[in-house]
């Protein structure tokens, strides 16, 4: 019996396989490695999920110099087919008897969803507004008797094309279900009119309306006069199964099975 050559053909072709393993097993960990590098990377440093809506974002956006009129959703004119005009400044005792009437919202307005993503183990925020916002805001001395607001789904966009085309397709279904909106059911009794950088905090009753469903909700709203201008910030709790909304989750993103509505609502006379 005599011992088996190394360098026969067979033991090289052995010997070439196992190295083809073991660069195989290497490409393949660090493909791996690169991916979770990679999503790392996106979660911390590129997504640019804003921070949720706050009070000082309702002051900001009354500020704000490009507020105007949001467009009619069929004409695409602001109402009157103008800018609004300037407005002057009110003392505070005009302010407390001067803004009964009609009043639409602006594009100084944002209105959106907040949802928490666990993307492939890392936690990142989900985030998505628009600023395209149609409704109505009536006031009746110190008291909202009116909000009904509407809102494309197709117009809410975050800072992901590949999350906002999930989002208006298979969780939201714009394409059946195309707005999103909510509907004043009982008045909002502010007690006075803020004045100043006063803030004021109410209860809101109302129904929100979410891929063709409609439930009651009550949330807290906060509301800002200035120049002329109604402030109103406030977030809705969003069970998803409440609203037929299958968990977003696809992949390797996971997502919580509730969110936020959020909004900033920025108004002008009708």
């Amino acid at each position: 019996m005599t011992e088996t050559d190394d360098s026969t053909p067979a033991a090289e072709s052995s010997t070439s396989s196992k190295r083809w393993i073991k660069w195989a097993v290497i490409g393949v960990v660090g493909a791996v490695v690169l991916f979770f590098a990679a999503i790392f990377v996106y979660a911390n440093f590129i997504n640019d999920s804003p921070d949720a809506l706050d009070e000082s974002d309702l002051s900001n956006a009354l500020t704000s110099t490009t507020a105007t009129p949001a467009p009619d959703a069929t004409t695409g004119a602001t109402p009157a087919d103008t800018a609004p005009a300037e407005t002057t400044p009110t003392t505070d005792t005009e302010a407390a008897d001067n803004f009964d009437g009609n009043w639409v919202p602006t594009t100084a307005s944002e209105f959106g969803y907040r949802v928490e993503e666990v993307l492939a183990g890392v936690n990142t925020t989900a985030v998505g507004r628009s600023s395209e916002i149609e409704g109505l805001l009536t006031i009746e001395g110190t008291t909202a008797t009116v909000v009904d607001i509407t809102v494309q789904i197709e117009s809410i966009t975050s800072d992901d094309s590949r999350r906002d085309s999930q989002f208006t397709g298979r969780i939201m279904n714009a394409a059946e279900f195309p707005t999103a909106s909510f509907v004043l059911t009982e008045p909002i009794e502010f007690g006075r009119i803020p004045v100043g950088d006063e803030q004021i905090t109410a209860t809101a009753i109302g129904e929100l309306t979410l891929r063709g469903v409609t439930n009651p909700v009550t949330f807290e709203v906060t509301a800002q006069t200035t120049d002329g201008r109604i402030g109103v910030l406030g977030s809705i709790p969003v069970l998803f199964e409440d609203y037929d909304i299958e968990n977003p989750s696809f992949g390797v993103v996971a997502t919580e099975d509730n969110g936020l509505v959020e909004f900033v609502l920025v108004f002008e006379r009708a």
